[in-house]
């Protein structure tokens, strides 16, 4: 058993050294500018609506690439917009910081086109709703909210450690009610989110 155990260890490591050598530059950092265009999103219970003002936002990263086409990533990212909510009682609307924490894991697509590295992406994550002080409802509440995200890119190599980025994201996750039970609409939207920005390898 301590025999087959050992093998076991030694053939772990022997793949995971092999795949880490495969990948020259494994880290990657990106910084991105991104535009959010969220879903409108309508309760089937009670007549409101939940739509939400488009803005653009900042998404960093941080990414190792395990071997030639597997790796993870991780990202943060930062928008302000305003989430408005129509019923026939009237518009309630609240301002808020969003902040965007996922982890995903990368499939990396070979292809044999000199510079450019396509990927696609699966993972979760967090999308954190905080008010300002602009259009403050009574009882409001900073409110965090589990994300799937999905989605893919390319990577466009200028020079060994620098290039480009352009990159689709979706996130799906459930409307913010900000603790607010009339605000409460049950439902799941989506929430597009295309960048392009740029990445340092190393």
């Amino acid at each position: 058993m301590n025999k087959t155990f050992l093998a076991t260890v030694a053939a772990f490591l022997l793949f995971s050294t092999t795949a880490l050598a495969q990948v020259e530059q494994p880290s990657q950092v990106t910084v991105q500018g991104t535009a959010l265009i969220t879903k409108e999103s309508t309760a089937d219970s009670i007549p409101t609506t939940h739509r939400t003002t488009k803005s653009g936002g900042l998404l960093v990263g941080y990414s190792y690439q395990f071997n030639s086409w597997a790796g993870v990533e991780g990202n943060y990212g930062y928008t302000r917009n305003t989430q408005n909510y129509f019923a026939s009682i009237g518009q309630s609307s609240i301002e808020a910081d969003m902040h965007e924490l996922t982890g995903s894991f990368v499939a990396h697509i070979p292809v044999r086109v000199a510079n450019i590295r396509p990927y696609a992406l699966a993972g979760a994550g967090a999308l954190i709703f905080d008010p300002t002080d602009r259009y403050l409802l009574n009882g409001v509440d900073r409110q965090t909210k589990p994300a799937f995200v999905y989605g893919g890119g390319f990577n466009f190599d200028l020079t060994r450690n620098f290039g480009v980025r352009a990159e689709y994201r979706g996130l799906v996750y459930k409307v913010p009610d900000f603790s607010l039970n009339n605000l409460n609409l049950d439902k799941v939207t989506h929430l597009a989110q295309p960048s392009i920005g740029f990445f340092v390898r190393f």
